[in-house]
């Protein structure tokens, strides 16, 4: 798991062929003015999905994991407060993964929270499972899901 300032988001675009274009997307589309929904930068390898709603409690949700994808989890209003865990260490499964929708999800508790206001994001690899979207208010935001180069997946 990362977590750093948009600024910052270029000293990561080594890590996957597909960060750069990530966080160019996030740099120069003003994800604030766009509408929610799906919203394409490279085909399948990577595209970013902006919501915005009222956040939930901790207890309401479930750490989620993913195989195919990285998220970049991007705050552009309010504060998503994310919980972690290293997703080997789950093993609570909740129900299988489904590879349609490239998602597990998780009944163990997070081991970390942390806040990540408007302005930041954290990204999360396959190996994190993360709980997104604790808040007390309104959280607008994007995630950008960035393909797993196949050596990885």
């Amino acid at each position: 798991m990362i977590l750093d300032t948009l600024a910052n988001g270029w000293r990561y675009a080594g890590l996957n062929e597909g960060f750069d274009k990530a966080f160019g997307f996030l740099a120069s589309a003003g994800p604030g003015n766009l509408p929610a929904g799906r919203h394409e930068i490279d085909g399948e390898r990577v595209f970013a999905l902006l919501s915005d709603g009222p956040g939930r409690k901790r207890a309401d949700g479930l750490l989620e994991t993913h195989s195919r994808y990285v998220d970049i989890q991007y705050v552009v209003g309010g504060t998503d407060e994310m919980g972690w865990k290293a997703a080997a260490a789950c093993n609570r499964p909740s129900a299988p993964y489904d590879p349609e929708k490239d998602i597990a999800f998780f009944e163990d508790e997070p081991d970390a929270w942390i806040a990540v206001p408007a302005g930041c994001f954290a990204i999360f690899f396959p190996e994190d499972a993360h709980l997104p979207l604790v808040s007390e208010g309104v959280v607008r935001k994007v995630v950008v899901k960035v393909a797993v180069p196949a050596q990885e997946a």
